[in-house]
C-alpha cells in the first residue's frame, strides 16, 4: 500500500484540529493558510461575503500574468452533533491504514496535500500558475464560493480551469446533479384536540405534502428522465426535516419541513417546485381555508447548487485523466462547487481523495493510500505545468 509523506500527514493533522463546522467562523483556518503561504513568499487575498466571521482565500503560485489551474476546496465541515465517534473528531487517529477525523474525507485531506505541495510547486518554477481557491459554507449551500467567484470575475487574470478536490476515490468526475432545496411552512388553526374538526391540523397538511413529494419521487424513479452514467440515474426528491406541534391535546397550528430536488442537468427543478406549489395552492389551501380563512402554506428558498456537465473531451477532463492515469470519467449524484465555477466560465472537474460514502458519518476517514494517490496527482501536475 502506498504511504503518504510525513509532511502531508502533519498538514492533515493541523487542518483537522480546526473545528470549522459550518455554524462556526472559519477565520482561524483561513488565517493559518494565509500565514503558511506568506512564509513561502506567496501573497493571499482573503475574500469575505456578508458574514464577516467567515472568509475565502485566493492565492496564486507561479506567474501572475497568465491564467492557470485552480485547486479548489471548502474549509467547512458538517456537525458531529448526535454522532457516536470512537475518538476525538478534531484529532486525527491513524488505524488500519486509515486516518479518522471530521473532515479527513470531506475534504481537508485534499486541501492539506495541495498546501503541502506549495513548496514543490514554487521550486519547479511553473510556466502555468496554480491558483488556490479555499471557500467557506459549502456544506450549507455553496455559499462562500459565490463572493469568491464574483471577486475573481473582477481580476485581470483568473483561473482558466478548476479541479475541485471533493472525495471521488481520485476518479475523474465530469458531471454531477444540481440541487434545489426549500422549506414549506404550514400555518393551521389550533384548538383543543377534542374539537379537532374545528381546527386545521398543520401537521396533517404538511404530511399530505410530504406524501405528494414521495409520489413525485416514485414517478421520477419509474419514468425518468434517466441518464445511466450517474450512480443514481434519475432525479430524486427527498424530505429531510420536519417540525411541528406543541402537545398531543392541541391541534397543531404550525408545521414546517425541508425538502430538496437533486436533479439531472436535463431535468428542470423549477418545474418540480411549481408542481408541489400548485398542489398546495389548488388542493390543500382551499380545504384549509374552508375551515379557517387565516391559514395557508408558504415556501422559503434554502439553497441551490448548480449541476455540472463538462464534456468528456474538454481540456480540463483530459488534464485530470492524465494526472490520475484514468481512462474513463464518472458522474455522481452529490453536488459540489464545480458547477458554479463552470457557470462562471471556469470549466471544472471533481477529483479528490477519499470516498463520498465516508463523508458526513461518525468515524469519518480517508485511507493512507488515497492521500498518497493525491500526492502523486500533485507531483504530476507540478511536472506538467513546469514543462
Amino acid at each position: 500500500m502506498q504511504q503518504p509523506s510525513q509532511a502531508s500527514r502533519a498538514m492533515i493533522d493541523r487542518l483537522i484540529a480546526f473545528d470549522t463546522t459550518s455554524r462556526n467562523s472559519n477565520l482561524e483556518i483561513i488565517h493559518f493558510i494565509r500565514d503558511y503561504l506568506k512564509d513561502l513568499g506567496v501573497a493571499s487575498e482573503v475574500i469575505t461575503g456578508e458574514d464577516l466571521a467567515k472568509a475565502n482565500l485566493y492565492a496564486t503560485l507561479g506567474p501572475s500574468d497568465r491564467p492557470g489551474i485552480a485547486l479548489s476546496g471548502h474549509t467547512d465541515v458538517v456537525p458531529i452533533d448526535g454522532q457516536d465517534w470512537a475518538s476525538d473528531p478534531w484529532a486525527v487517529v491513524e488505524k488500519d491504514g486509515k486516518l479518522f477525523g471530521r473532515g479527513t474525507c470531506d475534504m481537508k485531506s485534499f486541501v492539506a496535500v495541495a498546501l503541502t505541495f506549495a513548496p514543490r510547486f514554487l521550486e519547479r518554477e511553473l510556466n502555468v500558475p496554480i491558483h488556490y481557491c479555499f471557500s467557506y459554507d459549502e456544506e450549507v449551500g455553496c455559499l462562500g464560493v459565490r463572493p469568491m467567484l464574483a471577486r475573481l470575475a473582477e481580476l485581470p487574470v483568473r483561473p482558466r480551469l478548476a479541479i475541485i478536490g471533493e472525495p471521488t476515490d481520485m476518479k475523474v468526475i465530469n458531471a454531477h446533479k444540481g440541487k434545489l432545496s426549500y422549506r414549506a411552512q404550514v400555518r393551521g388553526f389550533e384548538c383543543h384536540s377534542s374539537l379537532a374538526p374545528q381546527g386545521v391540523n398543520a401537521i396533517e397538511y404538511a404530511a399530505k405534502m410530504v406524501v405528494k413529494l414521495n409520489e413525485m419521487a416514485r414517478r421520477k424513479a419509474e419514468q425518468g428522465p434517466f441518464e445511466a452514467d450517474y450512480d443514481i440515474p434519475h432525479t430524486t426528491v427527498h424530505t429531510g426535516v420536519m417540525e411541528g406541534g406543541t402537545a398531543l391535546n392541541i391541534v397543531p397550528k404550525d408545521c414546517s419541513f425541508e425538502f430538496e430536488f437533486r436533479h439531472l442537468p436535463a431535468d428542470d427543478p423549477e418545474a418540480l417546485l411549481a408542481e408541489i406549489q400548485r398542489y398546495a395552492s389548488e388542493v390543500l389551501e382551499p380545504e384549509m381555508r374552508a375551515v379557517q380563512p387565516d391559514t395557508g402554506i408558504a415556501f422559503e428558498f434554502l439553497s441551490a447548487i448548480t449541476g455540472l456537465d463538462t464534456p468528456a473531451d474538454h481540456e480540463v477532463v483530459q488534464l485530470a485523466k492524465a494526472l490520475t492515469g484514468a481512462n474513463a470519467t464518472s458522474k455522481v449524484a452529490f453536488g459540489t462547487e464545480a458547477g458554479l465555477f463552470a457557470e462562471n466560465s471556469i470549466p471544472a472537474v471533481v477529483c479528490g481523495p477519499g470516498s463520498i460514502e465516508q463523508a458526513h458519518k461518525p468515524n469519518e476517514f480517508v485511507t493512507l493510500e488515497q492521500v498518497a494517490l493525491c500526492e502523486g496527482f500533485m507531483e504530476r501536475l507540478a511536472e506538467r505545468l513546469a514543462a
